[in-house]
């Protein structure tokens, strides 16, 4: 996908569940308010990961996955916090296929990979990154009120 489309389809398929799958796990940080919101979040992923067994890592490519983890929830919660008035939660959710990320946050805008994406200007490669790194991202509008979430699917280390 990678084209942040927003849809009712993208909601179903929420942090509770993946392609029909139970999630196995499901964590929640609340984020309002925190200072510090990128390096919470981090650790908070690192701790799940940990849990969970991708970390430590046993083999070069299970310690990249672990690490486009966290450079994805980096760029995500950064993208929150200067584009939409800051996060209100990260969920980490597992299978044993796929981890997905969610962001919620109360903006209004939507995240997308600036184009033409010109490596040597400095800022906007957030979203790009998110791209390159994940299997598929979206954007789901609340449809209770104002704001959206931001998810992300990355592949389980082998």
């Amino acid at each position: 996908m990678g084209t942040a489309a927003e849809s009712a389809a993208s909601a179903a398929a929420g942090a509770t569940r993946q392609a029909g799958q139970p999630m196995r796990q499901v964590r929640r940080l609340r984020l309002v308010g925190a200072s510090g919101a990128v390096p919470r979040a981090r650790d908070f992923t690192r701790r799940a990961l940990q849990d969970w067994g991708w970390l430590p890592a046993a083999t070069a490519d299970q310690r990249a996955a672990a690490e486009d983890v966290l450079l994805v929830v980096s760029e995500l919660v950064t993208n929150a916090c200067l584009h939409a008035n800051g996060p209100e939660e990260l969920r980490v959710g597992a299978t044993a296929k796929v981890l997905r990320l969610e962001i919620v946050d109360l903006g209004s805008g939507s995240p997308a990979p600036r184009t033409p994406h010109r490596a040597g200007r400095p800022g906007g490669h957030g979203m790009f990154i998110v791209q390159r790194l994940c299997l598929d991202w979206g954007v789901v509008r609340n449809p209770e009120g104002p704001g959206k979430t931001v998810w992300a699917e990355l592949a389980a280390p082998h």
